[in-house]
């Protein structure tokens, strides 16, 4: 089809978004594009929900490109013919055009519709919501998403879940986007056509940053489910630069100037383009049914991570490594979160189980379960995965001594894992943690002193590659070494993409595994791969 048989872009984001029927954006229209646009630009979202309140986001760049108010406006019905509650705000290129409103007055467990209004009188398109329940009489059910790489592949797993309707809301757990430049991650030849993004180059500054949101909030699929259901997200280390810490990150380097003003830039423009407020963590009260703990484990205090590669300098690396373990591994000042937050969570948690709810729901960046890597790893190396080879191998060297492969999750921050399941333990209810970064599929029985802790349901990407990409051997030959050699884990599939699916009832939470059909190609197709329960007061899975 030619350009010229398509429809003009400028009418196409004047259309409508809601839900399945969301906007389909041409591959055309690319996020250069966009941001010449005025109006509109980017549809609408909504997030940071309670049982009264709710924010509501979008863009909205005036002709003049200067100073517009904006108006909300909230409803029970799509066609607005009664306002429930509405409010305004000024936006500018200050902050990107973008545009984020609380609106409060609502009712509890309650559908309501919103959208918002230019000073020319034109509207935006239209969002549906849903606010928390205040009870816990019903069960609550969330889609929850991790590591979404536009290059590697279509959304399917957010298309998939904006076309339910059994949801109540959709948690990000972070790697919203990713920072590389084009042909890195993926390599040129493995990006998937018509999903290019912008800008060539790593995100480090603002503009780039914010291009970088602009070219992801392009995808139809991801507008699509932001405009059906309201989000809770957090960050983790993608949406700044691979591995990062509080003082730096892998994926940072001279040549691209200081670590704290790129970092400024990433927490800025992430809070200006995200429906998430500026607060680094928080508690979502889910009726009388659970307390959902929004945490930052990644950017405000997280110390460097361990770096074991030198040990192998040595002339006996497992005897280097046996000192690793015994002393610098074991550092009780290492955090993830910092003594604040810390201190935040536990005594949340304490005052969560107390009040009654029967869960405390944990959302982390990354996986909590300790996992080494099983020997017969070696054997299973494809020969184009040479890259790869020798951070398997010393992952199998270090499980020899009893070491993890990961050192950025919590495997390399052991007494900071013993500290949070200990005050699990001690708050008296039944805790359940959420997470992602691994790209795969895990659920894990936590323990502290051999004491059942906490059940932990860890996500697989939504496009991002995982042990499949690496590994010759058949992904079930995998998964069962891995369950195999790791006492905590209790399932895995380390070959599909997708999201998962949680439901809480008061004496039970199950959580699915959906998996996409594909990525390579847009479709929302899926199916269950895996369901796990974990029963009130047993901290471990049924």
């Amino acid at each position: 089809m030619t350009p010229a048989a398509l429809l003009d872009r400028r009418s196409i984001m004047k259309t409508a978004m809601f839900g399945a029927g969301a906007l389909l954006l041409p591959d055309w229209v690319r996020a250069a594009d966009l941001l010449t646009l005025t109006g509109f630009t980017h549809g609408v979202a909504s997030g940071e929900p309670s049982a009264r309140s709710m924010l509501l986001w979008t863009r909205y760049v005036p002709s003049s490109r200067d100073v517009a108010d904006i108006r909300a406006e909230i409803s029970e019905t799509a066609d607005f013919a009664r306002i429930v509650t509405a409010g305004a705000m000024q936006t500018g290129p200050w902050r990107d055009h973008t545009v984020k409103i609380t609106l409060s007055g609502l009712e509890p467990y309650r559908d309501y519709y919103y959208r918002f209004v230019a000073p020319d009188g034109s509207f935006s398109p239209v969002g549906r919501t849903r606010t928390l329940p205040e009870d816990g009489m019903r069960p609550w059910r969330a889609a929850i998403f991790s590591c979404s790489n536009l290059p590697f592949g279509w959304f399917n797993a957010y298309a998939h879940a904006a076309a339910r309707d059994d949801l109540d809301c959709v948690i990000h757990l972070g790697d919203y986007f990713y920072e590389y430049s084009v042909g890195h991650y993926p390599e040129a030849g493995e990006a998937v056509a018509g999903r290019s993004m912008m800008p060539a180059g790593d995100t480090v500054h603002i503009a780039d940053y914010r291009l970088r949101y602009a070219s992801y909030r392009a995808d139809p699929d991801l507008r699509a489910l932001h405009a059906r259901f309201p989000m809770l997200a957090q960050w983790d280390d993608h949406e700044s630069a691979n591995d990062s810490w509080e003082g730096g990150a892998e994926n940072h380097h001279a040549d691209q100037g200081d670590w704290n003003a790129r970092r400024a830039a990433a927490m800025q423009v992430y809070r200006e383009w995200m429906p998430v407020s500026d607060e680094p963590w928080a508690a979502y009260d889910i009726g009388g049914l659970a307390t959902f703990f929004r945490t930052e484990t990644r950017l405000l205090e997280r110390t460097r991570q361990p770096d074991i590669a030198p040990l192998f300098k040595e002339a006996d690396p497992v005897a280097a490594l046996k000192t690793f373990r015994d002393g610098a591994w074991m550092d009780p000042a290492a955090t993830m979160m910092g003594s604040a937050q810390e201190a935040w969570l536990a005594d949340g948690m304490r005052r969560s189980a107390h009040s009654g709810r029967p869960w405390q729901i944990v959302g982390f960046g990354t996986i909590m379960g300790n996992t080494v890597m099983p020997g017969e790893i070696a054997n299973w190396l494809g020969a184009e995965s040479q890259g790869t080879a020798q951070a398997f191998k010393v992952g199998i060297t270090a499980a020899s001594v009893g070491l993890p492969f990961n050192y950025d999750n919590w495997g390399g921050y052991p007494a900071a894992r013993a500290r949070f399941l200990k005050s699990a333990l001690g708050s008296g209810g039944s805790t359940v943690v959420l997470s992602g970064d691994s790209h795969n599929a895990w659920a894990y029985n936590l323990a502290h002193d051999g004491h059942a802790a906490a059940v932990e349901f860890a996500g697989h990407s939504v496009t991002s590659p995982g042990f499949e990409s690496a590994l010759k051997a058949a992904p079930e030959k995998v998964a069962a070494a891995l369950v195999k050699t790791n006492p905590e884990l209790a399932w895995c599939d380390t070959s599909r993409r997708g999201y998962m699916d949680i439901t809480v009832q008061a004496d039970r939470v199950t959580n699915s595994w959906i998996m996409s059909d594909s990525i390579l190609n847009r479709s929302p197709r899926a199916t269950i791969g895996h369901r796990a329960t974990v029963e009130r007061g047993r901290n471990r899975m049924a």
